[in-house]
């Protein structure tokens, strides 16, 4: 029986795990890389100097270097980029875009929609419709130091239109709860494990010389409702232990674990007794702590338990029923068919950040993989990363505990650190419910709070066993100069597999082609996909550059001084705002 372990996360009030799930995710949000509204710094063209930077063994680049980052292009994809940029930043063509798309739908056909797509915000921020179309872009980025993190763009927010199917099943004390899940969902699910396996088959197909990259989201293997039910089930696995923690140091021994049990359940006797706390405790050391916890306890471990509970409370209403347990053991089995893919390929799998309802019960999944596919035995690198968003206050906490499952349970870490993707809806679902949000205060917590992690994770890697890889997935570029200065604190070289930079295909070539330039392990995010299969992504990407008015300006502001060089023939000079 496969083990899911429990994610130690400290969100305040449950209330945000039984909210409705229609709340979609922010307008302005970045979830394949970085948080647009937690990402501003102010700045200007011309960063902050670096002590390390000229002579340095990981020297900083010139990310004012517009020569560098444009030279690859033609004029024709600048022009495109200066237009795509405008564009966005048009708050009335951003808002009602959806409704602006139907109707032309509905006015010129699709045919003529999709071809002024491809040829605008399409052509700019996706590489192409299939393997066929992207390997030119593959190619050209390859050919300047930057390889690519294929992501088969077609979004999903979780609301599948389809009839919904309710069933009743009993629980404790005659209380009887709706279980309501769209069984079209599977089906779907299954598709789009096929869609997946595809992904990371390009990854190996088009690779070239730099290590390859494929993400996926767990919301496309399991129904978002089951993902909320599971995730409000491991909190209160999460409450269950901090009662058995009755000194609160962190700890359950044996005496404390007797006494907790008896008060909230009825014994079968010290002979049961002992053989749970052995389980927990199969090195009999006499203490248990929540990492041991959490690897050990299991979905279908919480029916046995609430079956002796005392009284009916939010565990046993947490519990999942045995139809759950079914839904969860195939969304586990999809994962597995796509890490076993990607093992098999060599390629990396990045497990994507999603809404905090989901994510409990996407970082159990995600260790569940890491424990198998990152294994010393198995592997001699991590083949799974979780992501981190660091707008979230439990962040450091979180990425902490993680790390120290991975010693513990001798396996690799793979980590991707983004800012956040969902932060107005966040905050907007936690002032409805009624608890405070799980959002950093404001944008200054966020960044120490990301620049601490990545901190963080790089001095972890110089004292562990374990391979540990981390992809610092940014557009803010004094994140990017700080953690050069940290590779260089503990002495870590640019061409290590210990750290990446990554930014969105179509963004801030500023920043990945002068990085790549460099020697550094740049990457870009390179969506693909139908054209009509990837509009959600196209208008978020649109919503973004419309929110980060900064970052778009000064992006706006490096491609007119290119443009300007090109004209002109003269050499490139430091661009100014």
């Amino acid at each position: 029986m496969y083990r899911i372990p429990f994610a130690a996360r400290r969100l305040n009030g449950l209330s945000l795990l039984r909210a409705q799930s229609s709340f979609s995710r922010s307008k302005s949000s970045m979830a394949a890389v970085d948080g647009s509204s937690t990402e501003q710094q102010p700045s200007s063209l011309t960063s902050r100097p670096i002590a390390s930077a000229a002579n340095s063994p990981n020297p900083v680049p010139d990310f004012n270097d517009f020569k560098a980052a444009y030279e690859s292009k033609s004029t024709g994809e600048l022009l495109r980029a200066l237009f795509c940029f405008r564009v966005s930043r048009v708050r009335f063509l951003v808002n009602n875009a959806e409704n602006l798309l139907r109707i032309s739908r509905s006015v010129f056909g699709g045919t003529l929609t999709d071809f002024v797509l491809r040829n605008t915000l399409f052509g700019h921020f996706c590489a192409g419709e299939d393997e066929v179309m992207i390997r030119p872009v593959l190619k050209s980025l390859d050919s300047v130091g930057i390889g690519s993190i294929l992501d088969y763009a077609a979004e999903n927010d979780g609301e599948p239109e389809s009839a919904r199917v309710q069933e009743f099943d009993p629980a404790p004390d005659s209380i009887r709860r709706v279980r309501e899940y769209d069984y079209e969902s599977e089906r779907q699910c299954d598709k789009h494990v096929e869609t997946f396996v595809k992904c990371i088959n390009d990854v190996q197909s088009l690779g070239f010389e730099k290590d390859g990259y494929a993400a996926i989201k767990v919301t496309a293997l399991g129904n978002p409702k089951l993902l909320a039910r599971m995730s409000q089930a491991i909190m209160e696995a999460h409450r269950l232990f901090e009662q058995f923690d009755i000194d609160k140091d962190g700890t359950v021994s044996r005496e404390d674990f007797e006494t907790a049990y008896n008060l909230l359940f009825f014994s079968d006797g010290e002979t049961a007794m002992k053989d749970i706390f052995d389980q927990f405790d199969p090195n009999h050391t006499g203490n248990v702590d929540y990492i041991s916890w959490g690897m050990t306890l299991s979905p279908r471990d919480l029916p046995k338990i609430i079956a002796n509970c005392r009284e009916v409370g939010p565990l046993a209403l947490a519990t999942p029923t045995e139809e759950e347990v079914e839904l969860i053991e195939a969304m586990y089995e999809r994962s597995r068919v796509l890490a076993r893919e990607a093992e098999k390929c060599g390629t990396r799998l990045l497990i994507d950040a999603e809404q905090v309802r989901f994510q409990p019960a996407i970082d159990n999944l995600v260790l569940d993989l890491q424990q198998r596919y990152n294994s010393k035995d198995r592997s001699d690198y991590p083949i799974i990363y979780n992501t981190y968003q660091c707008y979230l206050k439990d962040a450091k906490e979180r990425l902490n505990n993680d790390v120290q499952r991975a010693e513990r349970f001798d396996f690799h870490f793979g980590a991707k650190l983004v800012r956040g993707a969902y932060m107005e809806s966040e905050r907007a679902l936690a002032e409805t419910m009624g608890y405070m949000s799980p959002i950093q205060d404001t944008v200054e917590d966020t960044h120490e709070s990301y620049n601490a992690c990545i901190d963080f994770l790089l001095e972890h890697s110089t004292k562990s066993d374990q391979k540990v890889e981390l992809m610092v997935a940014s557009h803010n570029q004094r994140s990017i100069e700080l953690a050069i200065e940290a590779m260089n604190k503990y002495g870590i070289d640019r061409e290590s597999s210990t750290i990446c930079f990554a930014q969105l295909f179509g963004m801030t070539d500023n920043l990945s082609f002068n990085l790549g330039k460099h020697g550094y392990r740049a990457y870009k995010y390179v969506p693909y996909g139908k054209v009509h299969e990837v509009m959600p992504y196209l208008l978020r990407r649109a919503r973004e550059n419309s929110s980060i008015v900064g970052g778009a300006a000064r992006e706006l502001c490096m491609i007119k001084s290119e443009l300007r060089r090109r004209r002109s023939g003269l050499q490139p000079k430091m661009a100014s705002a």
